[in-house]
């Protein structure tokens, strides 16, 4: 990958404009021999390939099955090693909270276990997010201070919250909570070293507390943790490809990535449509726009494969909405891949598309994984992605003599 030092000295400023349009989890796996991608309509895709430079893309590496953040990190031309974001501050600031330097964040699922302590689901049937609000409100009345640590709980979207551990001599040097699997038990909270000693025990009083306080509101039950983390250290996108860069997302943990890295966030519905009118609406405002679809993902993770195929028919619906503004580059991809056999986030590679006027003729005649493995963009990491966006609307010059 291209190093940070390289980019602020090769990048420059101009008015051409770049769209990127994340359709979260898109890739996936053959289910009765086709994909969601393969069995979705999607003429105005097609179309575009036809037009375009496509490839597959890693988010980390080969066989690596990566997280949200990382695999959006990559593609915003972050090296995903190097800048291992916790959860919980891509959370937090997603619902724009403004972290201190005596803040602890982890992201929260509130979850159903059964009466042997197992997890029968991680998400508790994805709650509506008012019933969310509900819980989050009297949990705040409940719980406001954990010896001398002060707990500040906000609510997310569906069965997701944040919280927020304030106070001195606290670490994120400890461990999730979450298994990340139902039939399992939740963990409990371990320190990775002598400094996270006391935050392992506040997160563990924590659970014990909010679980007492859970008997009324099934299916909700137990709350499991993850991303616990602090704020970190990292150049905006403005100070590192001189970009004035603009994020259309209606999930918190997706804004936060961004507002992590220097975007703009634009109000929008929570509808797809409202989603590109955003983009219409501030279409002369920013020159790098990143539009993040979250269904396909959500689908996926849920096992429904025609839900999966219904939200890839009604993005499909917009892309001629996007060529009419024009833009000088144009991608559309995946941040990772969730199979819907799987029922998770996996390794395998993601469909990429680049339109531009300087594309080179690709043999590629459709938008599905199979076909962009036929292009010329070949097999990449995702972090390469930034410096092809930039490279196709001229914002790189020339390295060296």
């Amino acid at each position: 990958m291209i190093s940070e030092n390289l980019y602020k000295e090769l990048s420059v400023k101009n008015e051409k404009k770049i769209v990127l349009l994340v359709m979260d989890g898109i890739g996936d796996l053959p289910v009765g021999g086709k994909t969601p991608l393969e069995s979705a309509k999607t003429p105005n895709l097609d179309k575009l390939v036809c037009k375009s430079n496509t490839g597959l893309t890693y988010p980390v590496s080969i066989g690596i099955t990566p997280g949200s953040g990382p695999a959006h990190l990559s593609l915003f031309g972050y090296d995903p090693l190097r800048y291992n974001i916790g959860r919980g501050v891509l959370e937090a600031l997603g619902i724009d909270f403004k972290m201190g330097n005596k803040d602890i964040a982890t992201r929260a699922n509130f979850a159903t276990i059964d009466e042997n302590g197992i997890i029968t689901d991680r998400r508790a049937g994805r709650i509506p997010t008012e019933k969310n609000q509900e819980i989050c409100e009297f949990l705040s009345s409940k719980i406001t201070q954990i010896e001398d640590v002060e707990v500040i709980i906000r609510s997310g979207k569906e069965h997701r919250f944040v919280v927020i551990f304030r106070g001195n001599d606290l670490s994120d040097y400890v461990t999730d909570t979450d298994p990340q699997q139902e039939g399992l038990k939740p963990k409990k909270c371990k320190a990775l070293d002598n400094k996270g000693k006391k935050t392992a025990l506040i997160v563990n009083r924590f659970i014990e507390e909010v679980s007492s306080y859970l008997k009324d509101f099934s299916p909700v039950n137990y709350p499991l943790l993850r991303g616990i983390s602090r704020y970190p250290d990292i150049p905006s996108m403005n100070d590192l490809f001189r970009l004035t860069p603009a994020a259309i997302a209606t999930y918190p943990m997706y804004k936060g990535l961004a507002r992590l890295v220097g975007m703009k966030i634009l109000k929008t519905g929570n509808d797809i449509s409202s989603e590109f009118e955003t983009l219409k609406e501030n279409w002369n405002a920013f020159d790098f726009f990143y539009v993040h679809i979250k269904k396909t993902d959500s689908y996926g993770e849920d096992g429904n494969f025609e839900k999966k195929v219904s939200v890839i028919e009604e993005v499909d619906k917009y892309i001629p909405f996007v060529l009419d503004l024009k833009p000088d580059c144009f991608v559309v991809t995946g941040d990772h891949s969730t199979p819907c056999k799987m029922k998770s986030h996996s390794w395998h590679p993601n469909p990429f598309l680049l339109y531009s006027t300087f594309g080179r003729k690709d043999p590629a005649i459709s938008f599905s994984e199979l076909e962009c493995s036929k292009g010329i963009l070949g097999n990449f990491e995702a972090v390469n992605s930034m410096a092809l966006m930039l490279a196709h609307t001229l914002k790189l010059k020339k390295y060296g003599a």
